[in-house]
């Protein structure tokens, strides 16, 4: 028996030994990518971020920022590959606020600018969702500080960080600071299609629970930001659409479920869209057993994997979204090996990045969106399962052995 729990005690230090080794790696991959901008005579157009830069400097000239011939000749004189597309930004007009001050920069100060922000908002996402979900939980800001498509996202400079931003925002200050919240959620509205059935969830809990200043936060962030780009470019409307029926960015190859569905079936496109709707049904029931109790720091966290799981397309970038949930699920598992499995998906994935594996193409990452969702729902499981035992046995106040955990 001794022998046993000492052949335990030392698995779980590797397991911990292994985590932290691995967290902080990556942490420190994703930090050099940052010297390596600042000063490294590489060229902007081989990040992400050659497509909002083009944009502002589109705007700032009194031209169509989703022009894609305007544009790709501006990243192409930048180092973007013959062989890639333009690079066209898929966001709404609102967004051209955010590119806007790139237009007066050049396209390398801009970038590291650029980059700069994004790690920041990284930096203070998982600060407040760890102060949210778990106050002084070190191995939540580990976990969060290394979580694979937020530091893909500080690498090449993609905007999914700070709707990422807005949804921490959110859930950190819903409850204090409800308009300043709400506001928040423009920054949720750059990518709208990441939130189906998250959205429906909120406007009805605004309604049955009375936060109407959420509402006006959101309504009045939306309406400011869109005045003040259309004082800037009154066609920006009119070229989005035409942009988008260009483009067809819902029509692209992403390797996510709901495109998987698509193609199965050729000639029904709409298939696509069938898992939101689906889920848009569950989501309301699933909110309306729980309107009484609702909150969006434990429910809310399935219902934002789902969201995402099931988006019309989603790109591997916006995986980030998922942060919040799956700290949630780290703060509440006792199992170190739950923590291990998901701090080694997460270098599995970064190092796939590393290797240069596509990032918006490739058929690899069509794993990671469902393990996010089985991973978080094993670690609700083992948590209720704890609750339970603790209720039954009356122990409420135990503190079990770290033996007794990882049975």
């Amino acid at each position: 028996m001794v022998q046993s729990a000492k052949s335990r005690f030392s698995v779980r230090v590797l397991l911990e030994l292994a985590c932290v080794l691995v967290c902080t790696l990556l942490f420190l991959l994703t930090s050099m990518s940052l010297l390596t901008v600042a000063f490294h005579g590489h060229q902007p157009g081989t990040r992400d971020y050659i497509e909002y830069w083009a944009s502002g400097q589109q705007l700032v000239h009194h031209r169509n920022p989703y022009d894609a011939t305007a544009v790709l000749q501006l990243e192409r004189a930048h180092g973007l590959s013959d062989h890639i597309l333009p690079l066209v930004m898929g966001n709404a007009p609102p967004a051209l606020l955010l590119t806007l001050p790139l237009g007066f920069l050049s396209a390398r100060v801009g970038e590291i600018l650029w980059m700069l922000m994004l790690f920041g908002a990284f930096l203070a996402s998982v600060s407040m969702i760890a102060d949210s979900i778990a106050p002084g939980s070190q191995r939540v800001k580990v976990l969060g500080y290394s979580f694979a498509p937020a530091l893909v996202c500080v690498e090449v400079g993609q905007m999914a960080l700070l709707v990422l931003l807005g949804l921490a925002i959110f859930l950190r200050f819903h409850k204090k600071y409800p308009m300043a919240a709400g506001a928040a959620l423009w920054l949720c509205l750059l990518k709208p299609q990441l939130f189906l059935p998250f959205g429906l969830v909120l406007c009805a809990w605004i309604w049955t629970s009375r936060q109407y200043r959420v509402l006006a936060g959101v309504a009045i962030s939306s309406g400011v930001s869109s005045a003040a780009i259309w004082i800037v470019d009154p066609r920006c409307w009119s070229q989005y659409r035409g942009m988008m029926q260009l483009m067809r960015y819902d029509r692209a190859a992403i390797p996510c479920l709901t495109v998987a569905l698509r193609d199965i079936v050729p000639g029904m496109p709409l298939l696509q869209y069938l898992p939101a709707l689906l889920a848009c049904v569950w989501a309301v029931v699933y909110f309306w057993k729980r309107r009484d109790r609702w909150d969006w720091t434990d429910q809310g966290s399935a219902l934002i994997l789902v969201s995402l799981l099931v988006a019309p397309y989603t790109w591997f970038v916006d995986q980030c979204v998922a942060l919040p949930a799956l700290l949630r699920g780290a703060a509440i598992v006792r199992s170190r090996t739950m923590i291990a499995t998901l701090a080694l998906a997460s270098a599995v994935i970064e190092f796939a990045s590393l290797l240069k594996y596509d990032l918006m193409h490739s058929k690899f990452y069509f794993w990671t969106t469902p393990f996010y969702l089985a991973w978080f729902l094993v670690a609700a499981s083992q948590h209720a399962k704890w609750e339970s035992r603790e209720l039954d046995l009356g122990l409420s106040d135990h503190h079990y052995s770290q033996a007794e955990v990882e049975a």
